[in-house]
């Protein structure tokens, strides 16, 4: 079961329509619960409470946005008090995992076998996933700030950046470089539906956004590889 107990002052939202929710069920007792329904769908307003995470990610893969309002805001809490430190264990873990796929991205290019070329391809490595992912970031918030048609808090874009950095964890697989560039594009394809999910955008306005992003990512990359020539 799917642990989802956010009762009290914290709001939580129904996985259908994303309507604002006090709390998704009642519990009579330990292992005895009854899910509410939603006052505006009238549907269940969390059935993934009962479901087992491998459904959960499933869903998740499949870009259902009902999964992505489950995690992003009845499994994971933006307004409790620790919020910062999810950022930040969340950027750690998504600056992690892009760090292993550009180190496969390049080990079927490059000679990583050779002792000599160690430290230039670490710092290579470094320079691509630190250079890439600032600009990304800037441009997924700078387009937020100016094509985004709601006002935004410091949470409002706390919430973007989870949202984003949580649906950029299937980025990583052991395959072949042109497989692992498909996998790009299903990366890109989460991100944009957690936006949305986040932002409540329209789905076109959602994907420009983060295509840009991703985008300004991929030519700082390519800059950045023709100021390393050395490091081949």
């Amino acid at each position: 079961m799917s642990k989802s107990a956010k009762k009290g002052e914290e709001t939580v939202v129904c996985v259908n329509c994303g309507s604002r929710l006090n709390t998704l069920y009642i519990q009579y007792s330990p292992g005895n619960i009854r899910l509410i329904k939603c006052d505006n769908c009238k549907a269940v307003a969390d059935p993934y409470i009962e479901c087992e995470f491998m459904i959960i990610l499933i869903d998740l893969i499949l870009h259902k946005p009902k999964a992505y309002r489950h995690l992003l805001y009845n499994m994971l809490s933006f307004k409790s008090e620790d919020i910062k430190g999810i950022i930040w264990k969340s950027a750690l873990l998504f600056l992690l995992l892009d760090a292993i796929r550009v180190f496969l991205l390049k080990r079927y290019n490059d000679d990583y076998g050779n002792s000599s070329l160690l430290m230039p391809k670490c710092r290579e490595v470094f320079l691509d996933v630190l250079l890439g992912n600032i600009v990304f970031i800037v441009v997924l918030l700078l387009g937020t700030r100016l094509f985004v048609n709601c006002s935004l808090t410091i949470t409002s874009y706390l919430e973007i950046l989870l949202a984003v950095f949580v649906s950029s964890f299937f980025k990583v697989w052991e395959f072949p470089s042109a497989v692992l560039y498909i996998i790009e594009m299903f990366v890109l394809s989460s991100n944009a539906v957690a936006f949305r999910v986040s932002t409540q955008q329209e789905a076109i306005r959602c994907i420009g956004i983060c295509l840009s992003a991703h985008a300004a990512k991929f030519l700082s990359d390519y800059w950045l590889l023709s100021l390393l020539p050395s490091s081949r």
